[in-house]
């Protein structure tokens, strides 16, 4: 008698701790709009003359906004093409004035993250903001750090600048990171952004694949825009990877970071 009632308590702990983390990954699961799987955002940096010069006619065919992280000295170098693309519904997000990096890269050795303090990036970030506002009649709510660096200073002094760009934006983003946002946990301040400079799409696509099952969402982040070169995310990869975002067969949702991070922020629970 003893042993069946072992037996039965057992069996109701076993069922229990099943369902208790069936209700749990429930719980966990984000629900992405209209039944999608997962979100895919487009991101580019530096205000590259080939960004508005070829790159967002291409985008502007198939009716899909991107992210532009710019700088306001290159802006001014296509300013009626940046223009244009504000208007025609693309994101315009920060990537600083001077875009400093550690003074390790020698074209950064005079603009080195070593030497600033966190009031000299948070008066670069709010001057940038500032003078995109101007120049395109847009505040920036998102920002992308440069070179995916998020410190000033050196050894001892060392410090993180990623609460300013929390304070000042809705999300930062990252560079040369190796997997997606997992919408349920990601800090918005630290988005994983990953590059697709340089590769076709059959490269890209295991980790689409991957994050719709996951249902996460893919920040890809490139420069260029063309057929070819360095740092160049290639048209056709990108005709491809819009085609296939596109097809209502893979339930994919493809819109600017901001876009996205303000609805992850409205629905996930924490």
């Amino acid at each position: 008698m003893q042993t069946k009632r072992i037996s039965s308590l057992l069996y109701f702990c076993i069922v229990f701790l099943i369902c208790s983390k069936i209700s749990s990954a429930q719980e966990s699961a984000f629900i992405w709009p209209e039944g999608k799987k997962m979100a895919i955002s487009l991101s580019f940096d530096d205000a590259r003359a080939s960004q508005v010069d070829t790159g967002t006619g291409l985008l502007d065919a198939y009716n899909v906004k991107a992210t532009f992280y710019v700088q306001p000295p290159t802006v001014k170098n296509r300013l009626e093409g940046w223009k244009k693309a504000a208007a025609g519904g693309h994101e315009i997000g920060n990537h600083s004035i001077s875009h400093p990096c550690s003074g390790n890269f020698l074209w950064s050795r005079e603009n080195a993250l070593e030497d600033y303090t966190l009031k000299q990036m948070r008066g670069q970030l709010k001057a940038a903001n500032k003078q995109i506002e101007e120049l395109l009649g847009v505040k920036p709510e998102v920002f992308a750090y440069p070179c995916g660096q998020t410190y000033v200073g050196r050894g001892k002094n060392t410090q993180s600048y990623i609460p300013l760009v929390a304070d000042i934006f809705i999300s930062g983003r990252g560079w040369l990171a190796e997997s997606p946002n997992d919408p349920a946990f990601c800090d918005m301040a630290q988005l994983t952004g990953i590059e697709m400079d340089g590769k076709d799409f059959e490269d890209i696509l295991p980790l689409i694949k991957s994050a719709q099952q996951a249902g996460q969402w893919v920040v890809l982040a490139g420069h260029e825009m063309g057929n070819s070169g360095p740092q160049t995310t290639r048209l056709a990869m990108l005709k491809k990877l819009i085609e296939y975002a596109q097809d209502p067969a893979n339930e994919i949702w493809i819109a600017p970071v901001g876009t996205v991070a303000k609805y992850v922020n409205e629905h996930r629970k924490r």
